[in-house]
C-alpha cells in the first residue's frame, strides 16, 4: 500500500510497536499493511532507534508536495507485491549502512527469477548507467555476495546470486576480521601486556579472533541448511 496512505495515527502506532520491541511483521499485522511498507517507512525515517512519527509524517507530506513519483512499472517490471518487497528491502539495507545502488542491485538480483542478470538487464531495470552497475557489482563481488559468469557466445558478463552467496560472504567477512584480530593482538604484545593500551588491544584482538573462528565454524556447519 502506498506510503502516502499512512496517517499520523498509523505512524504513532508504528512508533509504539518499535518501542515495545515488536518486529516489522508484527507491526504490519496490527496495521493491516505489508511488512515491506513498515520496513520502508522506518528505514527512510531514522531507523528503529530514530523513528519519530510526527517528523516522518511531515517528511511524507513534503515528498507528496514535491510530487516525488514511485518508480514506474517500466523501470521495475515486477508485480505489486514483489515491488513493495524490493523497495522495503532496499530501504532496510540502506538503513544498515549499505550504499543505495549496491542495495538496489543486490535485491534486484535476489528477486529475479533465476538469480542471474546481465549488466544491461540491471541497468535497464533500475534505470541507471552501466557504470553505476559496474561499481555496485564490484563491491558485491568483493563481499562474496555476487559472482560473475561469462557468456562466451554473446560476449557478455552475467551476475549471479545463488544458495552459497551468504556462505561465501560470511567466510570473507570472518577471515577479514580474523586478520584484524591478529594485527590487534600483535600490537598489544608490542606495547606490552603490562600497559593499559597493550591489555586493551590484546583483549580486543582475542575477542575478534574468537568470534571470527566461531563464525567460520558456524558457516561450515550450516552451509547446507535446507530452506
Amino acid at each position: 500500500m502506498p506510503e502516502g496512505r499512512l496517517t499520523l495515527q498509523d505512524r504513532r502506532r508504528i512508533a509504539t510497536g518499535l518501542a515495545e520491541g515488536r518486529s516489522y511483521a508484527e507491526i504490519a499485522r496490527r496495521l493491516d499493511r505489508p511488512t515491506s511498507t513498515i520496513s520502508r517507512e522506518v528505514g527512510r525515517n531514522g531507523g528503529p532507534a530514530g523513528y519519530r512519527p510526527e517528523r516522518a509524517h511531515q517528511a511524507a507530506a513534503r515528498r507528496a508536495r514535491r510530487g516525488t513519483p514511485a518508480r514506474s512499472p517500466e523501470a521495475a517490471p515486477l508485480d505489486r507485491e514483489v515491488f513493495e518487497l524490493e523497495e522495503g528491502a532496499v530501504e532496510l539495507a540502506v538503513g544498515m549502512g549499505v550504499p543505495k545502488m549496491v542495495a538496489r542491485v543486490l535485491i534486484r538480483l535476489w528477486l529475479s527469477e533465476e538469480g542471474r542478470l546481465t549488466a544491461a538487464e540491471l541497468a535497464r531495470g533500475l534505470k541507471v548507467s552501466p557504470a553505476s552497475i559496474s561499481m555496485a557489482v564490484g563491491y558485491l563481488m568483493r563481499q562474496g555476495l555476487v559472482r560473475r559468469e561469462r557468456d562466451p557466445q554473446r560476449r557478455r558478463d552475467i551476475y549471479v546470486v545463488d544458495d552459497d552467496a551468504w556462505y561465501h560472504s560470511t567466510v570473507i567477512s570472518a577471515r577479514q576480521t580474523l586478520a584484524a584480530a591478529e594485527i590487534t593482538k600483535a600490537a598489544g604484545r608490542t606495547l606490552g601486556l603490562d600497559t593499559p593500551v597493550g591489555r586493551r588491544l590484546a583483549r580486543g584482538g582475542a575477542f575478534l579472533e574468537r568470534i571470527s573462528l566461531d563464525a567460520l565454524a558456524s558457516a561450515e556447519r550450516w552451509r547446507d541448511l535446507p530452506p
